[in-house]
């Protein structure tokens, strides 16, 4: 049986940039764009990028600018020198706020 374009495809759980792009109906090289402009989240495994299917469908619930914060906060996570940088963001303002509340 032919497929109408009414129909909807079946996406595997992981995206190949062909698929991610067939999915969000844009370019491979639109996608690209995408994910350097707009934190559009991918991984590079070897030379092949890989994409979630959930991850494609939380960025795109997201506003811009959330997808903006999400990705400079992801930026941070495991960094060895978040609590000292927090710390001293603490430290400096100008309300005095403690680097953490005290119990």
């Amino acid at each position: 049986m032919a497929q109408t374009t009414n129909e909807v495809t079946s996406f595997p759980v992981v995206l190949t940039l062909a698929e991610a792009a067939a999915y969000l109906r844009v370019s491979e090289t639109e996608i690209v764009e995408l994910m350097r402009r707009q934190g559009l989240p991918g991984r590079k495994i070897g030379n092949a990028w890989r994409f979630l299917k959930a991850g494609i469908q939380e960025w795109l619930r997201l506003p811009e600018k959330e997808n903006f914060w999400w990705k400079q906060f992801v930026a941070l996570k495991g960094d060895p020198y978040l609590d000292e940088m927090l710390e001293q963001i603490f430290r400096d303002r100008d309300r005095g706020r403690p680097a953490t509340e005290e119990e």
